[in-house]
């Protein structure tokens, strides 16, 4: 939840690839390359890295779908994951326009490497990924609050 702002700004905000970065300060996340100006659109492509696990992963985006200020999804085209799918959803909290936004994420992944990568997601990355997603979750709605 993200209160007072509206969701083209928060939809806005989850595209800045520079604001994802500072949500992932203790991962050490950067960009890798130039993003386009403006922010973040319809195909564009961005390459993060970052260290998890003591290991340095790039891992290379495309936006798939884009329908603002309701919903973008990021896929993973290049990267550690045989599989990424992370969907955005942003919904207006309540029907005056004052309540702010909603933002939902749903992700879906799956690692590489057969048997081993389902045990590998199963005990360590789902509980991981949703604990990112928090917290950058959390980052944006601070962010947003203090204009």
């Amino acid at each position: 939840m993200v209160d007072g702002a509206a969701p083209q700004q928060v939809f806005d905000a989850a595209l800045d690839a520079e604001l994802h970065t500072r949500s992932m300060g203790a991962s050490g996340e950067q960009v890798v390359g130039t993003l386009p100006a403006g922010g973040l659109g319809p195909g564009d492509q961005v390459t993060f890295a970052a260290r998890h696990f003591g290991v340095r992963w790039r891992l290379t985006a495309v936006v798939a779908v884009y329908e603002p200020p309701v919903r973008f999804v990021d896929e993973q085209v290049r990267g550690p994951f045989k599989r990424w799918f992370h969907e955005h959803e942003f919904t207006p909290n309540g029907t005056d326009g004052a309540g702010g936004t909603v933002m939902t994420d749903r992700v879906s992944f799956e690692s590489p490497l057969g048997p081993l990568g389902r045990i590998a997601d199963a005990l360590v990355l789902r509980r991981y990924m949703a604990h990112l997603i928090r917290t950058r979750g959390r980052y944006l709605a601070e962010v947003l609050r203090q204009g």
